[in-house]
């Protein structure tokens, strides 16, 4: 989930694999510890304009039942398709969100969620929006720079900056895409956001969601492949769909 070019297709599947796993966490408190399968998780998918007009009633019908769209990326870009994609999913009954993709190297955290918020990153205690999420991952410009130019320090502190600007602007701490080796590799391992930010995960053609960033005991989305039977990016809830609707309340 980053650029809206046509990534590599892979196509593991996960249906009916048990699971033993913590529940979400509402505020930042977990809930339960439950053992379900995977199938029994509620489907999502995320999107961003590479997926243009999306069929809607067509994802839900496959079982999605919420979705995050690709809103802004730095300061110079915006999803042109955000609009129809944001309000098409709130019409077919789908619990959405908005992310951000973020370049630390363009501008500072607070400069770019202020962006964001402006541009659809916007939360309202509705029960159909997600919380803003930060989608932070290896610098897909420059391999060279793959943590930004910035050290274990200014990373932590950008997307602090990042967080308190959305809190400040939304009421809500973002949801934080990432995968365990960029968060370990780039804010070194840092424990600072687990408290308070619900962890969106990626790991691809895998079981189960593997080792996870620093700090996090579980995740609340596990993005587990980049094509299957829903638009876009395949992912799950770790929870049953009542606490999908309250974490999106929260």
């Amino acid at each position: 989930m980053a650029r809206d070019r046509t990534p590599s297709r892979r196509h593991a599947r996960i249906v009916g694999l048990a699971l033993c796993v913590t529940a979400l966490t509402l505020g930042g408190t977990a809930l339960a510890e439950t053992s379900v399968s995977a199938a029994g998780k509620p489907k999502g998918h995320d999107v961003s304009s590479h997926q243009k007009d999306v069929d809607w009633a067509g994802a839900r019908a496959k079982g999605a039942r919420f979705v995050y769209i690709k809103a802004t990326e730095s300061t110079t870009y915006r999803n042109p398709y955000f609009g129809s994609q944001y309000n098409g999913a709130r019409a077919a009954g789908l619990i959405r969100g908005a992310y951000h993709f973020a370049l630390p190297d363009k501008s500072s955290g607070a400069t770019q969620a202020a962006f964001f918020v402006r541009h659809g990153g916007a939360w309202r205690a509705d029960g159909w929006t997600l919380p803003p999420a930060l989608d932070i991952e290896y610098n897909p410009y420059d391999k060279k720079q793959r943590c930004y130019g910035l050290n274990e320090a200014g990373m932590v502190g950008w997307i602090r900056s990042f967080s308190d600007e959305i809190k400040r602007r939304t009421g809500r701490r973002p949801v934080i895409y990432t995968t365990a080796h960029w968060w370990n590799t780039c804010t070194g391992g840092s424990s600072a956001f687990a408290s308070n930010h619900a962890l969106w995960t990626a790991r691809h053609e895998s079981a189960d969601a593997g080792a996870l960033p620093a700090g996090w005991s579980f995740w609340t989305f596990w993005q587990y492949d980049n094509s299957g039977s829903l638009p876009g990016d395949q992912n799950l809830f770790n929870g049953s769909l009542s606490r999908l609707k309250r974490f999106a309340l929260s």
